[in-house]
């Protein structure tokens, strides 16, 4: 699947589609260049080996903001059936920027939640990038609270730059939102298994990330902060984005390393918008494999888990 390229790709770019012009001509021709085409095919498998396994925190970062990239609601298409979206936190207005609802995997009766970018200028102002505002967070707990009183399995995607900062979002409560969440989702008593599908920046991640299994999606990545943020605030710069990026250790690899996450799950060669289907199959059998694991668990212990397992991130030892 050619998809738009990156600064770092435009070799693997220009190979595919001096391999689809060679098809073209050949289907139009009647020519036979099957024999070219092998061996540029060979040529291509070469290089993106040596540029996808070779990736800088830079350049995942820049992967994970693909506009190609699947979203929420991709992932709910393509892992789940029935899905039923559920609209506005009862206090003040719809935020789109998180979608959730109730759906089904395999039959099970489940509820989902995500952030959700925009795929074009007009949808991302409707969705306002992906960052929420307090009342997308509130939706989100009502949601929540809702699987939580029926024993419903909460699953999340997360995918923010972060929460929105404007002064309105400050005005009604944006800081109190993400920490009654934080709260409120540390005592529910269903499995919640979260994945960062994309960005999962600093409180707007947090605000839908307290779950009992944390996955990150190979090119995704889990921060404090931006690189960008953070190079504007240690350098004074954003020019020295890609060295905070390394700083920052916000690569699934570093993240699991560290024991922040539990899990990395694997995206196809290129991307997840080389291969959404899967990287969606990916995330499902995650899902299916923790979920059978955490219903076994009693309510109390389910709950004491997640306490315990937050209560050890950021521990450092000697």
């Amino acid at each position: 699947m050619q998809t738009e390229g990156l600064d770092f790709e435009k070799p693997i770019v220009e190979l595919e589609k001096k391999i689809e012009e060679l098809k073209s001509v050949a289907t139009r021709q009647d020519i036979d260049f099957s024999s070219e085409v092998s061996r540029l095919e060979a040529k291509l498998e070469i290089i993106k080996g040596q540029v996808y396994e070779n990736l800088t925190p830079w350049q995942r970062i820049q992967i994970s903001r693909h506009p190609k990239r699947p979203y929420t609601l991709d992932y709910i298409d393509m892992v789940m059936t029935d899905f039923l979206e559920l609209h506005g936190d009862r206090r003040f207005f719809d935020d789109k920027a998180i979608v959730a609802g109730l759906a089904k995997i395999d039959g099970e009766n489940i509820a989902v939640i995500g952030h959700q970018k925009g795929r074009d200028t007009k949808d991302n102002l409707i969705r306002n990038f992906g960052s929420a505002h307090p009342e997308g967070y509130r939706k989100a707990l009502r949601v929540m609270e809702l699987a939580a009183k029926f024993s419903l399995p909460i699953i999340v995607f997360i995918d923010t730059p972060g929460a929105y900062p404007g002064i309105g979002a400050e005005e009604r409560g944006q800081a109190e939102a993400i920490a009654y969440n934080m709260m409120e989702m540390s005592g529910l008593g269903v499995p919640i298994i979260i994945f960062v599908i994309g960005e999962g920046g600093s409180g707007g991640a947090l605000g839908i990330g307290v779950g009992d299994r944390i996955y990150v999606l190979e090119n995704a990545y889990y921060s404090v902060i931006s690189p960008e943020g953070c190079a504007a605030i240690l350098w004074k710069e954003r020019g020295k984005s890609q060295d905070s990026a390394r700083a920052l250790k916000l690569t699934a690899k570093d993240l699991l390393g560290l024991g922040l996450i539990d899990g990395i799950v694997k995206e196809p060669l290129g991307g997840a918008h080389r291969d959404p289907e899967t990287t969606a199959k990916n995330i499902k059998t995650a899902i299916k494999k923790d979920l059978e694991a955490l219903k076994a668990l009693p309510k109390d212990r389910l709950i004491q888990a997640r306490y315990a397992k937050f209560r050890t991130i950021g521990v450092f030892k000697e």
